[in-house]
């Protein structure tokens, strides 16, 4: 039988309803947190993280994307999400350093002011933050009002380049943050600025520090630059496996875009370990909501939040325009004022001369056979990447803008030419996969950005009647298809621009982070500053359509 819907039934459900909605308003947590064992509450924490930020303090243009990233856009949207929520941590995965003009100049000083600005709780150093003489790291380290972190990188004496790991104190729980970096510094950083320090092995130190910090925290995370690999062992997954206790790794390194977390459960334990990285750049803010209950995560919601990305979109007209992916985020003034004296004066530096070009480099052939301008810049990749002793180095015409003009060269001159942040990338393939290299390289049609142009050590024809490279020649030899070539190329190309598909399987990689446009400017330098045009005849083109070889 129903009940009747008395006035007294009414009042009591009301009452009901009341109470429920006060207690959830009253404890500022989520209808999930309300489902917590009445003995153990649960906690709710964000942590908002980057990595591999490469100086770019500044907002920038990504391809043909402009004004993109930025530390005052960022500042804007870290200080939207504090408003909003109750315990916020900001983190950085490593290699503030290397990359951009407004930072490189300043040795990253406009990058530690935004962080500061910002209020970032701890940054791990980086294989990149050894760029510079350490005296310059002191500086930087000097400068933040956040800890750079790491507990396996200390001087021969013994002593910590930064600290080991930090506790935070929210209310009602604790989170211990452990920083870590690659010992592949010791075979990747710069010989000079490294050779009194050791990088001792993450694992080690890690299975000896995280136990104890356990004790200490409700949660522990590990702050790392050790990069993401398709093994577990390598990088942050080896972590994940072979050290339990660790509830989150917020890594950096490999410039890995995760829209998920990777999940581990560490060998013979059935704790749970989430991996989440950032991509690189600044151009977007990862962010993992994680619940805590008992001094575990029971519970999380991962999100990448475009910094002023967007996307191109063709009108009916057949011009251009762009959309943002999300929501447009408007910079932080104070942050935009405080930054722009360094923009100032890297507007001024590009006008300095660096060279002087005896007849023009022209460019608008470049899409369509070898010029004097492609050999120059994949010439000064090889020479750039010289100490891992590559065999050549391929670069996509389609990178390069603009034309080289006979007369004093100045560095806004090489910023024309070279307009995107393309890095140059050292990577392995065996023969066969050489071999398909080139094959790709002969089915690009003139025209498009494609078309190879290649450095010293290197010689081929495109044969377009058949589609087919013939006559390939390394070093003055065929292609061994048992053999490991290294390649130089830039960064856009060694992810799979462009349909190069086939860097995608490189056994090994390693991006200088160094822009393809200062790698030039060095190279010019390096020739003594005088250039003139010269086709080394190192691509030659059979054209299908009109049986004929161009050179």
């Amino acid at each position: 039988m129903i009940p009747l819907l008395t006035r007294q039934n009414i009042n009591s459900l009301l009452w009901f309803l009341v109470l429920i909605l006060l207690g959830f308003v009253c404890s500022g947590s989520s209808p999930r947190e309300q489902a917590s064992d009445k003995n153990y509450p649960v906690y709710h924490l964000v942590v908002l993280y980057t990595n591999d930020t490469h100086g770019h303090p500044v907002k920038f243009q990504y391809g043909p994307l402009p004004n993109v990233g930025g530390l005052p856009a960022r500042a804007t949207l870290v200080k939207e999400i504090r408003s909003k929520t109750r315990n916020v941590l900001v983190l950085d995965a490593g290699d503030l350093n290397t990359g951009g003009a407004e930072s490189d100049f300043f040795e990253a000083e406009p990058d530690i002011l935004g962080y500061n600005y910002i209020g970032y709780d701890a940054m791990v150093l980086g294989n990149h933050e050894f760029d510079n003489p350490i005296v310059v790291l002191k500086e930087q380290m000097a400068k933040a009002r956040f800890p750079f972190l790491s507990a396996n990188v200390r001087t021969k004496d013994g002593n910590y380049i930064g600290i080991p790991y930090i506790i935070k104190q929210f209310t009602g729980f604790k989170v211990a943050v452990l920083g870590l970096t690659t010992r592949e510094t010791q075979t990747t950083g710069n010989p000079k600025n490294i050779k009194e320090i050791l990088f001792e092995d993450e694992i080690e130190v890690a299975k000896n520090l995280v136990p104890a910090l356990r004790k200490r925290a409700d949660i522990v995370i590990a702050l790392t630059h050790l990069g993401i690999y398709p093994g577990f062992n390598r990088g942050s997954k080896r972590l994940a496996t072979q050290v339990s206790g660790i509830d989150l790794i917020v890594d950096g390194n490999t410039d890995t875009k995760l829209d998920a977390p990777i999940i581990i459960n560490a060998t013979n334990s059935d704790h749970k370990t989430l991996i989440v990285e950032a991509w690189h750049w600044g151009l977007v803010l990862g962010r993992i909501d994680l619940w805590i209950r008992d001094r575990k995560v029971i519970d999380f919601k991962i999100e990448l939040i475009p910094i002023n990305l967007k996307r191109i979109v063709k009108k009916s007209d057949g011009t251009s325009d762009y959309h943002f992916i999300g929501k447009e985020i408007r910079e932080d003034e104070g942050l935009l004022k405080l930054l722009q004296p360094y923009v100032d004066k890297v507007e001024a530096f590009l006008s300095e001369r660096i060279g002087y070009a005896e007849n023009s480099f022209w460019n608008k052939e470049g899409r369509k056979r070898e010029t004097a301008l492609g050999d120059l810049i994949a010439d000064s990749l090889l020479w750039y990447m010289r100490k891992f002793n590559p065999d050549f180095a391929f670069q996509n015409g389609g990178a390069i803008r603009a034309a080289l003009p006979e007369g004093p060269i100045r560095k806004k001159t090489i910023f024309d030419m070279l307009p995107f942040d393309s890095t140059a990338v050292v990577l392995s393939l065996k023969g066969n996969d050489v071999q398909s290299l080139f094959d790709y390289a002969a089915a690009v049609q003139p025209g498009d950005g494609a078309f190879p142009q290649v450095s010293n050590g290197v010689s081929f024809t495109i044969n377009r009647a058949i589609g087919k490279c013939d006559n390939i020649l390394i070093d003055g030899k065929p292609i061994d298809p048992d053999k490991t070539y290294k390649i130089v190329t830039n960064s856009y190309l060694g992810s799979g621009g462009d349909g190069y598909k086939v860097f995608l399987k490189a056994l090994d990689r390693f991006d200088s982070s160094t822009f393809q446009r200062d790698i030039l400017v060095e190279y010019i330098k390096h020739l003594g500053g005088n250039i003139k045009p010269e086709v080394k005849g190192r691509v030659t083109v059979i054209d299908q359509s009109k049986d004929t070889t161009i050179k």
